[in-house]
């Protein structure tokens, strides 16, 4: 017995029909609703079985069970379009990158002709700003704030 059944309505499957129809939308999107418009077991649904879906539209029986499974716990545009991975914090806020600019555009330590990322990225563990925190970190920041460290 299926845990997710896939009921449409009408308003759904117009939108889900339209999107196929017009096939303007990425592959993935395109072959979810077609996966709903088949499992759709209403009265104007075909209520084709797993194995019918996976077989037409060259599936795993294991993506139409995730997308029948959202569809019922997220709604129709989670099930139809694409997750997207949560956003990572920012490893330096306002404050920490005026304090890397500024260290940057000082004089470098001693014995040093130039800052590197590497003595950067150090530096900002030494004073506490942040924990932890990679060269590639402190290049991609200054690159966006286009400050000149020499």
């Amino acid at each position: 017995m299926k845990t997710y059944v896939v009921r449409l309505d009408a308003a759904e499957r117009l939108v889900l029909g339209d999107l196929v129809s017009t096939g303007t939308a990425a592959a993935r999107t395109l072959t979810h609703a077609r996966v709903l418009l088949k499992a759709d077991v209403g009265p104007d649904g075909p209520g084709w079985t797993d194995r019918q879906i996976a077989a037409a539209l060259e599936v795993s029986v294991s993506t139409i069970e995730r997308v029948r499974e959202r569809l019922v716990t997220a709604g129709l545009d989670a099930a139809v379009a694409r997750r997207r991975p949560p956003a990572r914090p920012r490893k330096l806020d306002g404050a920490g990158e005026a304090h890397l600019v500024a260290l940057a555009c000082g004089e470098p330590p001693e014995g040093r002709a130039r800052w590197t990322l590497r003595l950067l990225a150090e530096r900002l563990v030494a004073l506490e700003i942040v924990g932890h925190i990679a060269p590639e970190t402190v290049r991609t920041t200054l690159k966006k704030t286009t400050s000149s460290r020499g």
